[in-house]
């Protein structure tokens, strides 16, 4: 079947709030406001983003304030603590039925191309993609190179390879990380060929540059962003919002 992506994108863009942090990093990206996710919640319906990403826990003991504000909800389907150091691996912790009957509008999933378990990652990957996709449920997968292999490539190489991975596993959109150079960027997109590539928001940063950086992403056929720490860490969150907003969805091409 195939996947509805119209719920999670808005005239083919996408601006996802992140909030999924919290079992990758821990507790150090909160204060006494955003550790709250009713907080999280709110702006996501004020901000009019087209996703909400969640873990599963979240996504359980908030479901009705999720249904309530109406924001698309995205569930991250594995997870993994930053205590370990080795080789990373994610796991699965939730599955595609208990994130259909949490209302999800799509899965998400993580892989680390070029850690030792990348296999292991990729043959979960493959046993959820098959399963949203029979009945209809957009896949996004977060393509991440790490672990002591990928030592000593470049970081330009190692984006083109997300994004290809994306297009070559059947995902129907990839989320990346960024080295900040646009023709790089460019490049990587057009490797994901009809998979659609979102950036990942990555740490705060001045407003400055984090507007620039939304402008090169729009400009390299990017559809969008999956931010969350430059707008739930910020003051005023829905004034950045708002001016990201205006960015992902004009025309930006010089």
């Amino acid at each position: 079947m195939k996947p509805n992506l119209n719920k999670i994108l808005k005239k083919e863009k996408a601006m996802y709030l992140s909030y999924d942090q919290g079992i990758e990093h821990g507790p150090a990206d909160f204060n006494d406001k955003n550790i709250n996710p009713k907080y999280i919640i709110e702006i996501a319906k004020k901000g009019k983003f087209t996703g909400i990403v969640f873990q599963k826990g979240i996504a359980e003991k908030y479901s009705k304030e999720i249904r309530k504000s109406k924001i698309p909800l995205i569930i991250k389907l594995n997870g993994k603590t930053n205590l370990y150091q080795g080789e990373p691996i994610s796991e699965p912790i939730c599955t595609v039925k208990e994130a259909i009957k949490l209302r999800a509008s799509a899965v998400g999933f993580t892989i680390y191309i070029g850690s030792k378990y990348e296999s292991h990652m990729l043959r979960h990957f493959a046993k959820i993609e098959k399963e949203a996709h029979g009945i209809g449920l957009p896949v996004i997968v977060w393509v991440y190179p790490r672990g002591k292999s990928i030592k000593g490539k470049k970081d330009s190489e190692l984006m083109a390879y997300a994004c290809r991975v994306g297009l070559e596993i059947g995902a129907d959109i990839v989320k990346i990380h960024w080295n900040g150079n646009l023709k790089d960027l460019q490049w990587a997109v057009k490797s994901a060929g009809k998979t659609k590539v979102v950036i990942a928001g990555g740490l705060k940063t001045d407003e400055k540059t984090l507007l620039k950086n939304a402008k090169d992403i729009m400009n390299s056929g990017a559809i969008g962003l999956a931010i969350g720490r430059n707008v739930w860490q910020n003051s005023k969150p829905l004034e950045i919002t708002k001016k990201i907003r205006k960015i992902i969805w004009s025309n930006n091409k010089k």
